[in-house]
């Protein structure tokens, strides 16, 4: 009898072990995975959020910060500047060709990639590898809330990218609100210098200038980002011309157009620098961007 207790108590002792392990492991077999839905309408599904993240472009980059995801960052390509703290992480080639190797061997396991900008046979390669991937590319303004808010989601910070997401969202709307019976002005917006480039209506530049009260001169073209030649600007005759540049404080294409005085944008002084970043990348800085566009027209208007 005694040795049948001495069985049962063991028996039981090993129930209770047991019980106490799968108490244990039951917020994580039943927590639910993290599905989110990216830009190419993709689903997809982690099982706990991204620790390891590899940002395939400078745009990424910004938008996994402002997310709340900044820390968990280990991999950028070239020209991530923004944060600054972005500059300080490795850097994996550019956004048009990637160093996989190195990538890899920072084991990443979530890379969030650009679309039209990521090489569609390196992004392959990476699939083949299993690397978990989210492809982003808004092509809105509230497309740009809407990113910040899926990367928190995969990044476990969605109290940080809801109040980035509605910051954004209510700087905008604001501004919108401000130009909205604004006096249209004529805008030629200039993306590169050879070969001559623009935004049409559809670009995100594009709902800018709408935005801001502009009438972009080449909003009907087709392509989003359509080459066009120095005949058609003269042509069109702008009240203002915008341009970024090589470089943040490049003004050299602006100081291009004063070689014909017969535009109007030249006789009124109406030749704006933007800093590219400010308004060539999808993320939240857009808004500092978008207030220096509609000043910039606010100014042409005053110049009539």
């Amino acid at each position: 009898m005694h040795q049948l207790f001495v069985r049962l108590r063991g028996l039981s002792a090993w129930h209770v072990g047991l019980t106490a392990i799968l108490l244990g492991l039951a917020p994580l077999l039943l927590a639910a995975p993290i599905c989110v839905v990216d830009d190419a309408q993709r689903e997809l599904c982690l099982a706990a959020p991204a620790q390891r993240i590899a940002t395939l472009s400078p745009g990424a980059t910004e938008l996994v910060f402002a997310a709340g995801g900044g820390d968990r960052v280990v991999a950028v390509v070239a020209f991530s500047d923004y944060p600054p703290e972005a500059r300080a992480l490795p850097s994996v080639g550019g956004h048009s060709r990637l160093d996989l190797e190195r990538l890899l061997t920072l084991q990443p396991d979530l890379a969030i990639v650009w679309g039209s900008g990521n090489p569609a046979e390196q992004m392959a390669a990476l699939e083949d590898f299993d690397i978990p991937m989210f492809y982003l590319e808004p092509n809105s303004i509230e497309g740009i809330s809407q990113a910040i808010e899926r990367l928190a989601r995969l990044t476990d910070s969605e109290a940080v990218g809801q109040q980035a997401a509605q910051q954004f969202r209510q700087g905008m709307a604001e501004l919108a609100e401000q130009y909205r019976e604004a006096e249209p002005v004529t805008v030629f917006y200039q993306v590169w210098n050879r070969p001559l480039m623009t935004v049409n209506e559809a670009h995100l530049i594009g709902q800018v200038i709408r935005l801001c009260g502009g009438e972009n001169v080449f909003a009907d073209l087709p392509r989003q980002i359509p080459r066009i030649d120095l005949e058609a600007v003269l042509m069109a005759n702008p009240h203002a011309i915008l341009a970024g540049g090589m470089g943040e404080e490049n003004r050299d294409w602006l100081t291009e157009w004063r070689a014909y005085p017969g535009l109007q944008a030249v006789q009124q002084d109406n030749l704006f620098f933007i800093p590219p970043s400010l308004v060539q990348r999808p993320t939240p800085r857009l808004l500092a961007g978008s207030r220096l566009l509609c000043e910039s027209l606010e100014t042409a208007r005053a110049r009539r």
